[in-house]
Formats: structure tokens, C-alpha cells, sequence
């Protein structure tokens, strides 16, 4: 049975700011499912910590500078049925805000440090610190975890591990850069920072670490695969990645459907299944009263869970806010992020208080209550490595509404003539990134909202669709196993 160190930044129930916590707390077991022995490594944030049970210690792990003090524990967490090591360093990770910036959300300064030990530390424990388990091949997730990869390359070259490595970009976009000074810090050999290694425009790359030295690289949907291997989304990196492109696999997220499925949601006014949905109306009208919008079952309800960014296409959504209200329907916004976005949804639901709310931060059982409650979920990305939201629309019968690139093209089938006569219709797909390509889409959902009987029939086949983590799985298991012969 493989051995597999999953590293990752995030991990829910625990510690969560988008979509790569629910892939940590979700792939292990789906893994363990597939025929693999996983374990996790997580840096030691204070809600990590504090949930660690059944602790003991395993190693020191040496920084590469001079103050501080840093080690290996061993134990269990909450909701993760296997064995966990937390990189505990409180010096670097015992503070207040989010994983990687302070309460005003700026960035840490030391954030190289902070992810460059946990790197160091997933090679110390490949290097068979740990003498009750050693891994065979570690799976390093997104930037935070991407030195991981170049650790484990130069314990290679002293021969001191011969574990493999994949590295899985959750987004290309945020790559981890750093001002070329700091790769003292990161505890690497010299000849790393360079053009076939760290080194990006006379910076160090996190990112780039992971793709140019992990065994395998993974992402998260098949068409981001290919995106990222072009200049427009590349950030880049696509001449690069195109030169691994036999090493790169598009392996879609999944749905870990024991917390995202209404029919066992604990979260809602009523649960519901896409054979009995009258439970829907019933959290629908909950949300309603919960956000202060008038209480009305024919309008179309249009949710919104999301980071406040241009990325997220939420500016398409402000652009047509106009053309949603007049058409009678009403908008939920969850969300924090970009002040001029936010000011803007504050402004909208002060100027339409029956029509618009909006919620600020990340409340997860909101979030829930919110794609039980909307009829559309809104996913109008620039740009979405995969998309978790839209899958829990489908599972919950919120209609997603999507641009059509990344993960979001993967799953989601547009209301067509065909489609909704072939019975495979489940969304609505816009092509351009504008609010003219956007619009149409809008006024389709309302068209469709118009026929309950077509309504319903879309909303039955969005919620029979399936995306769980055994399908992704299996794809990982066979990555794995071709490292180890190879």
C-alpha cells in the first residue's frame, strides 16, 4: 500500500478560506478508499493546535535561521480519521488573522519562512524522521506547499530520500513570490535559485518550485490543465508548464457529499432530496427571513458565496444588478474581500433592502443555508481553476450560472434547446467575459424560472449529478503508483 504525505496550508472542519481546506479534509479518506495508506502534515495555526489530541512529539526540525524553535508533533484532529503531523513553530504560525495575513489583511512579512519550514518539513519526515512511518511519495498542495518539492529534490541529491512528489495548483494565480534576497532563508542549496528552479523575474517563486521540481503535477479540472499551458492564463508560467505537459494531469475536485448534501444537511430549515424537494421551499423562505429580503416564493433567488474579487466575476454582477432587480428578482451576497466590492453590495442592498442582502466574512452554516435557500448560484469567474460552489449548487438544486472556462465548463451543461430536451441541461453558461455575454445568461434564468415544469425538471438533473472524491481518487492512486514504478 502507498505511502502518501498530503501537505496543505488549510484543512477543514479546522481552518478553512476557500476551497483547498475542504480538498484536505476531504481526499484522505477517499484516498485510504482507493488502496492508499495517507497521512497529512499541516502547519501548526492555532486552531490546529489546539484541536490536537493524542499528541507526541517526533522530531525537531532545525531552521534554517538562526531564532526560533520548531518541531514534528504527531496526533489527531477532529473530523480526520488518520494519523496528522503539525508542524508546531509557534513563533511563526501562533497569530492572529488568517493563514497568511494579519486582522487588516496584510500579508505576513515572514510568510517565506512560514511555508519554506513546512516544505523542509514534509522532506524531514520523507527522510524517515518519523521511524514509525515514512512516506513514499508526497503530495504537495498549491504554493504554501510548493518548497516541499524542491526540499525533497535536494534530499534527493544527498541521498538521503528517494520518495517521489506531486504538486497539485489549486490556482495559478497566487504563486507565492518573494523578493530574491529571501532565498537565504529557505534553507536551500544555492544553485536552486535559478532559471530551472526557484527563480521568476529576478524573484523566488513558490509556485514555480513546485512545478519545476515535483515528479507529477496535478490541478484541479481537466480544462484548467490546458488553459494554464496558454499565455492568457498562464501567469507566466505556461512556457514552462507546456514543457511538462506530459507530467500534468487535470484530475476534477470533488464533493465530499457527508457535508454537502441536503438531505442530511444539519445547517437547514428543512432537508430535502431531488425526489422530494419540498424542503427547499421551506429553506428558501428561511433565508428570506434570515436576510431581511420580502418574503416571496415566486421570485428567484440568486445566491452568491464567494471571495469578493474581479476574479470571481463579481463585477458582471454589480454591471447587471439592475437588469436582476427589475426582472423581480432578489440576491444574497456572502462574502468579504475587495473594499470597493464590498462597498458597492453594501450600497445595493441599502438601495433594494427586499431585494439585496448582504453578509460579510466567511460563515460556514450560512454558506450552506445560503445554496439550500437560492434557486441560482451565481459562478461568474474570469478565471476558476475548479469551482467548488457550483458543484454544491448542483447537489442542493441552486441552478448554477457560470462563465464557461475551467471547472466551471467541466460540470455545469447550458439550458440549449438540446440540452433541456435531452434532459441534461443543469445551469446556465455565458462564453465572454462581459456583461453583454453575461446578461443573456441572467435572462435565461429567469425565462426557465417562468415554466415550473422545466424548472424542476433541470433542477432534478442538477441534483442527480455526481462529483464525489472516489472518481478523483483513483486518478491520484494511479499517478502514485506509476511514480513508484518509473
Amino acid at each position: 500500500m502507498t505511502k502518501v504525505l498530503q501537505v496543505s496550508a488549510e484543512l477543514f472542519p479546522l481552518l478553512k478560506t476557500g476551497g483547498l481546506a475542504d480538498v484536505a479534509g476531504a481526499l484522505p479518506a477517499a484516498l485510504a478508499a482507493a488502496g492508499v495508506e495517507p497521512r497529512l502534515l499541516v502547519p501548526g495555526f492555532p486552531a490546529i493546535r489546539d484541536a490536537l489530541t493524542n499528541e507526541c512529539a517526533v522530531a525537531p526540525v532545525a531552521l534554517p535561521w538562526s531564532e526560533g524553535r520548531a518541531a514534528l508533533l504527531r496526533g489527531r484532529l477532529p473530523g480526520i480519521d488518520l494519523p496528522v503531523y503539525v508542524l508546531d513553530a509557534p513563533g511563526l504560525f501562533d497569530r492572529p488573522g488568517n493563514p497568511y495575513a494579519d486582522a487588516g489583511g496584510v500579508a505576513y512579512a515572514d510568510n517565506h519562512r512560514r511555508f519554506a519550514l513546512l516544505g523542509l518539513a514534509a522532506a524531514r519526515l520523507a527522510e524517515g524522521v518519523d521511524p514509525a512511518w515514512s512516506p513514499q511519495i508526497v503530495h504537495a498542495h498549491d504554493w504554501h506547499a510548493g518548497l516541499a518539492c524542491a526540499h525533497i529534490a535536494a534530499s534527493q541529491s544527498r541521498r538521503r530520500t528517494d520518495a517521489r512528489t506531486v504538486f497539485t495548483v489549486h490556482n495559478l494565480a497566487y504563486q507565492g513570490l518573494f523578493p530574491h534576497d529571501h532565498f537565504a532563508d529557505l534553507g536551500l542549496p544555492s544553485q536552486h535559485y535559478a532559471v530551472e528552479g526557484l527563480e521568476f523575474y529576478g524573484q523566488v517563486s513558490f509556485m514555480k518550485a513546485g512545478l519545476h521540481f515535483a515528479d507529477a503535477i496535478t490541478t484541479v479540472s481537466p480544462t484548467y490543465a490546458r488553459e494554464i499551458q496558454t499565455p492568457e492564463q498562464g501567469c507566466g508560467l505556461d512556457g514552462l508548464l507546456r514543457r511538462r505537459a506530459d507530467d500534468l494531469h487535470g484530475i476534477l475536485n470533488g464533493v465530499d457529499y457527508g457535508v454537502w448534501s441536503p438531505v442530511q444537511d444539519t445547517a437547514l430549515a428543512a432537508r430535502y432530496s431531488a425526489d422530494d424537494t419540498a424542503g427547499k421551499a421551506a429553506c428558501k423562505v428561511a433565508l428570506q427571513r434570515e436576510c431581511g429580503l420580502a418574503e416571496r416564493p415566486d421570485a428567484p433567488l440568486f445566491g452568491v458565496v464567494s471571495r469578493l474579487t474581479e476574479q470571481k466575476g463579481l463585477p458582471l454582477v454589480l454591471e447587471a444588478l439592475s437588469d436582476l432587480v427589475d426582472a423581480g428578482g432578489q440576491l444574497v451576497v456572502l462574502g468579504a474581500g475587495d473594499a470597493r466590492l464590498e462597498a458597492e453590495f453594501a450600497a445595493a442592498a441599502q438601495r433594494h433592502p427586499a431585494q439585496v442582502a448582504r453578509r460579510t466574512g466567511m460563515d460556514e452554516a450560512l454558506a450552506h443555508r445560503i445554496v439550500a435557500g437560492s434557486d441560482v448560484m451565481l459562478v461568474p469567474s474570469r478565471f476558476e481553476p475548479c469551482g467548488l460552489t457550483q458543484l454544491y449548487g448542483l447537489s442542493y438544486g441552486a441552478l448554477p450560472l457560470v462563465h464557461r472556462v475551467g471547472g466551471l465548463a467541466d460540470t455545469v451543461v447550458d439550458t440549449t434547446l438540446e440540452d433541456l430536451a435531452a434532459g441534461t441541461a443543469t445551469g446556465f453558461v455565458f462564453d465572454a467575459f462581459t456583461a453583454d455575454a453575461y446578461r443573456p445568461a441572467l435572462r435565461r434564468a429567469f425565462a426557465l424560472w417562468s415554466r415550473p415544469e422545466y424548472w424542476a425538471r433541470v433542477r432534478t438533473a442538477a441534483m442527480r449529478q455526481r462529483y464525489g472524491w472516489d472518481t478523483a481518487a483513483r486518478r491520484y492512486a494511479d499517478i502514485y503508483r506509476n511514480l513508484m514504478q518509473s
